[in-house]
């Protein structure tokens, strides 16, 4: 699958579940949710937590979390992005442009 039909699915998802009329704002606090969310897992995974009641996780237990959590974070930018009609491609192209042209003479000698 590709992001460009990911982002059409998911906002056929979020649609018929009456989740998209959320405005942008609200939309902004979800992708903050999920990055908070996201912060937890790398901090699990890398540091630990030191939490009662949560059970012992495995390596794969916590790479599965954060797959998870990346890919909600991917979520809400691709819907954030879909409310402001921007392909994802324009996205991924945007990156790479402006971090070439920021960085041009140390990209040229590598």
């Amino acid at each position: 699958m590709n992001l460009k039909k990911h982002q059409e699915w998911l906002v056929d998802f979020y649609k018929r579940r009456n989740w998209y009329q959320y405005s942008p704002f609200i939309r902004l606090n979800f992708l903050t949710e999920e990055v908070g969310e996201l912060s937890r897992a790398i901090r699990a995974m890398k540091i630990g937590r030191d939490h009662p009641g949560e059970p012992k996780q495995s390596q794969k237990d916590f790479k599965n979390n954060l797959v998870e959590e990346l890919a909600d974070v991917l979520d809400q930018v691709l819907i954030m992005a879909d409310k402001f009609d921007i392909d994802p491609e324009t996205l991924l192209e945007h990156s790479q442009e402006k971090l070439t042209k920021r960085f041009k003479k140390q990209t040229r000698n590598k």
